[in-house]
């Protein structure tokens, strides 16, 4: 017989002060954007060739749709809001507005890519002549000769979240931290954040990961993981694995895990960065920054930009014109949380779901206000353990965990997690007219105990229920989806603004291109000059090590 499951007191105390001043609204509301990619494809669910449709505006300027690594991979981007069905709403209507200018294609619901035909057959996305724009060109080409492009078709969601400044104030007072200038106290909350995200995030890879199988065409041939089976002709599975996209067929590189960022502090993130931009890697060196006159990535370090590192979960600030992202950091502190981990939904038209939102603000709150001690080398291995065990294997029901030194199951910790969030979920209702955030854990607990009802199950099930091919899945649901977004209502203010942006955008590019001044390599080396320089940090932490 298991144990009761038992919440930390010092969470259930945090709560009960924090409650009385959210049920006077006192302490604002989370405030949430979406990034959500989906690659175009043609009717027979191969990668399209077709360039960025310019009725969609100019992706170097768009606030809205852009492209991710591929000139076939949109990208949306919502405005920050308050309520996530404004934010649903936002992104249903560039879904929409996307299918009035597409012909015959569609937007791909999973997030591993469809039919390729090898490597060239993923078409980089370009961004015009400026200097910027030829930048955000090469970098693309350096990823390309560092990883391969197919790895850069794969899509996912980004969810971004901040706490409101009112709420820092609640906390601020509460720990009697006063004294400690404001943005260094929330850089280090939201580094505690980060840790205990780190700690425990196979839980929303077990939870939300839905991409346990690949076509076939993903990768070269006769060169299959022993983890992979045969499921049809053209389609590789993994029986029990709950998201590929995040195993080491995905988003993983070897160079950069040597960096062992484990997100203790601000400093330690900052420096380990800028380190990895500015060291030579011997690998990268021989493949050489330029053939002839032509460039084929942005440098040979370790890093060729800070956005080139691959994580679940990422520190952000808002950078201001010539700062870089680091620098954004350094200046003003950590604005708002990226959680990079989560798989498109493939059943649902826009890849994510109001309870999968409400269920990620739950979760990041019950790691802020857990305790997050730093984390060592060694646990910070283990972490990477659990995570690798759930991605390949987690909805096996022989998987074990490790949890402070012992073992446990997938259901048994994933419980003990729900009891704790539960106290955040009453946090978080105090301020809504009903329990959304406890609705979202009691609609996503039953996938503890029944692994079926996950996201990477109920895939698997409709290709075995079908001819087993996920590319035939995949491109049926699209179709059927878009279907359904043709024939949603836009807001009629808001279709005026995205055909407003067409233009604007376009212009705004044109403009860019006109006022350059300075060939390419100039305009490098006074960005990589700034990029190296190092702002003076204020007293984060007593240390700047692991």
């Amino acid at each position: 017989m298991s144990e009761p499951l038992t919440v930390p007191s010092t969470l259930t105390a945090q709560v009960e002060r924090l409650l009385p001043s959210a049920r006077l609204g006192r302490l604002g509301r989370l405030r949430r954007g979406v990034e959500k990619e989906g690659l175009r494809v043609d009717a027979n669910g191969h990668i399209a060739q077709t360039p960025h449709p310019y009725a969609l505006g100019s992706k170097l300027t768009h606030p809205h749709i852009t492209t991710d690594y591929s000139e076939a991979l949109l990208e949306y981007i919502t405005p920050v809001y308050s309520e996530p069905k404004e934010a649903l709403a936002f992104l249903s209507d560039l879904h929409t507005f996307t299918y009035h200018h597409l012909e015959n294609e569609w937007i791909w619901p999973g997030s591993m890519p469809s039919r390729l035909s090898g490597n060239d057959s993923v078409p980089i996305a370009d961004y015009g002549s400026s200097n910027v724009g030829t930048m955000k060109h090469v970098y693309r080409k350096g990823l390309d000769v560092r990883y391969g492009r197919i790895m850069q078709a794969i899509a996912g969601v980004h969810y971004n979240v901040s706490l409101p400044d009112d709420m820092w104030h609640a906390l601020r007072e509460l720990e009697k931290a006063t004294n400690i200038p404001f943005n260094d106290y929330r850089s280090t909350r939201y580094f505690g954040m980060i840790r205990h995200f780190r700690r425990h995030s196979w839980l929303l890879l077990y939870l939300f990961g839905a991409s346990p199988a690949i076509d076939k065409s993903f990768l070269p041939t006769g060169a299959v993981p022993e983890k992979l089976q045969s499921l049809s002709d053209d389609t590789y599975y993994a029986p029990y694995a709950t998201t590929l996209r995040m195993s080491d067929l995905g988003y993983q590189n070897k160079v950069q895990s040597q960096l062992k960022i484990c997100f203790n502090s601000l400093s330690n993130y900052v420096n380990t960065l800028r380190h990895a931009i500015s060291t030579p890697w011997p690998d990268y060196e021989k493949l050489g920054v330029k053939n002839g006159d032509e460039w084929q990535q942005l440098n040979a370090n370790i890093l060729q930009i800070e956005n080139e590192y691959y994580s679940d979960i990422r520190p952000k600030r808002v950078a201001k014109h010539n700062e870089t992202p680091s620098q954004a950091l350094e200046a003003r502190g950590v604005e708002y949380i990226e959680v990079r981990c989560l798989d498109l939904n493939p059943f649902d038209p826009l890849g994510v779901t109001e309870a999968q939102m409400r269920f990620v603000d739950t979760f990041l709150m019950w790691c802020l206000l857990s305790d997050s001690p730093w984390i060592s080398d060694e646990e910070c291995d283990r972490l990477d353990d659990n995570r690798r065990f759930v991605v390949e294997r987690g909805r096996d029901p022989a998987l074990k965990l490790i949890h402070n030194g012992k073992t446990t199951t997938v259901k048994e910790w994933g419980e003990q997690i729900f009891a704790e969030m539960a106290e955040v979920a009453r946090l978080l209702d105090a301020v809504e007219e009903s329990t959304p955030h406890a609705s979202a854990l009691a609609e996503l607990a039953p996938r503890l105990k029944d692994p079926s009802l996950t996201p990477s199950a109920q895939l698997l099930a409709r290709l075995e229920a079908g001819n087993g091919s996920l590319s035939d899945t995949l491109l049926q649901l699209a179709q059927e989806q878009a279907d359904k977004l043709k024939s949603t209502p836009m807001l009629r203010s808001r279709e005026a603004l995205l055909a407003q942006l067409i233009e604007t955008s376009h212009q705004q590019q044109h403009d860019i291109e006109e006022a350059d001044q300075e060939s390419f390599s100039e305009f490098l080396s006074t960005y990589f000059a700034k990029a190296r320089e190092s702002r003076a940090l204020s007293a984060i932490s007593p240390e700047d090590g692991q």
